[in-house]
């Protein structure tokens, strides 16, 4: 490869790591063709990207970034290639199913998700991971259930109120 072409890939990397925010590095050499297919298949539909790249290429990317993937550069030996995602437990559920196929591949390097580095040993705490939206629902689903439990008395009180006066109306007459 020369060395502008060079140059070209490595700009190429470094956009598009600016464009997601969890970068995961497998292994998937040892993939047969259909295998390998399937895993495209299921990235494209979970939205996770997925590139192969050259380790000393995708080394000088990332050195060029303005994140600090350095916790990422002791996994960068053998084949690498690139699951990108803007979910931080996307790739790694994917990840999850296709091991349960075929316990060995693809196989996680390392893992990059939300400034945080994990290594190839925390698949499972990765995939058990809630995803920024889901944690944001949960915290608006804490914050509205006292205010429902509230309506809902006022509600239930209400009725009962009313139920009393009218048999104290009738009682009267």
């Amino acid at each position: 490869m020369r060395k502008e072409d060079k140059y070209t890939v490595i700009e190429e990397i470094g956009k598009i790591l600016k464009e997601y925010s969890c970068v995961y590095l497998t292994e998937t050499a040892g993939l047969n063709a259909e295998k390998t297919s399937a895993l495209r298949r299921a990235c494209f539909k979970n939205d996770v990207k997925l590139v192969v790249v050259k380790n000393t290429l995708l080394k000088k990317a990332m050195e060029q970034s303005d994140v600090d993937y350095s916790g990422l550069y002791p996994a960068l030996k053998g084949a690498t290639s690139l699951m990108l995602s803007n979910t931080g437990n996307a790739p790694a559920k994917l990840l999850k199913d296709f091991v349960k196929k075929d316990d060995t591949l693809p196989a996680l390097k390392a893992a990059f998700v939300e400034g945080c580095v994990y290594g190839a040993d925390q698949l499972e705490l990765l995939a058990s991971l809630k995803s920024k939206n889901e944690l944001i629902a949960d915290v608006i689903a804490l914050l509205q259930s006292p205010a429902k439990n509230v309506i809902s008395a006022l509600q239930s009180s209400g009725t009962k109120l009313h139920g009393i006066l009218e048999t104290l109306s009738k009682k009267e007459q």
